[in-house]
């Protein structure tokens, strides 16, 4: 079975995939690998080639789709296949990357659980039944990352490059996933990278927002786990 890999989102952590990681687990080494010790995308995903296996699929949420676009980037012959869930291949817009300024002024003055409260989980969800639940879990895994870890990851976010160019040259099969509600990866940017890599499955899941991952696991697992027969075949 092909290694799985799995990039979490900005301020998350291995609990974000944890319905994903329960179901592979068991027949794949499956590896969440941390993606905030660094503050541009390239040296993040030269950290995560640097202790990846030789050969693996690669799945990445939101910031860690666009680290998985970054490895693909740098070592295409290495991903088996690419599953992209509510991401962007897109470089940063100037208004956005003009509103993380005061986002890291608030951060470096010790006020990452107001940002994470008031400008960050607002943008998560679907109305769904485990929305308090998740936005809980959400707070969690941000302060146990802490403020090194959002400044490092809003300067990898703001001087990212774009990636279309790199989806049009994989010829790997890849899963374009996302949730119906999201907010922040609206569903035409999934719709883009879909038209943009030609081996690929566009997948959107009702009633589920940025991290369908934990609002909606059986069915984002379900289609990992048709998109891993792909890349084991």
């Amino acid at each position: 079975m092909t290694p799985l890999v799995l990039l979490p989102g900005m301020m998350c952590d291995a609990r974000l995939f944890a319905p994903q990681i329960a179901a592979f687990s068991g027949t794949r080494a499956v590896h969440c690998a941390p993606i905030g010790g660094h503050d541009s995308m390239q040296a993040l995903a030269a950290h995560v080639l640097a202790h990846a296996p030789p050969r693996f699929a690669l799945a990445g949420l939101s910031m860690g789709g666009i680290v998985a676009m970054e490895v693909l980037h740098q070592a295409p012959d290495r991903v088996a296949g690419l599953a992209l869930l509510d991401t962007n291949p897109k470089a940063e817009l100037e208004g956005v990357r003009a509103r993380r300024v005061p986002q890291m002024d608030k951060v470096r003055a010790g006020h990452l659980d107001a940002v994470m409260r008031d400008e960050m989980k607002p943008n998560y969800l679907s109305n769904g039944p485990r929305r308090a639940e998740i936005l809980d879990l959400c707070m969690e895994m941000a302060l146990s990352l802490g403020a090194g870890v959002f400044l490092n990851q809003s300067r990898a976010l703001a001087d990212r490059p774009d990636q279309q160019e790199t989806l049009r040259a994989y010829q790997g099969p890849a899963l374009v996933l996302c949730g119906r509600d999201d907010a922040l990866c609206p569903v035409t940017r999934h719709e883009l990278m879909h038209e943009l890599i030609a081996d690929s499955t566009f997948r959107v899941i009702e009633n589920a927002g940025h991290l369908p991952t934990l609002e909606k696991p059986d069915e984002t697992t379900a289609a990992l786990a048709a998109w891993l027969e792909k890349c084991d075949g």
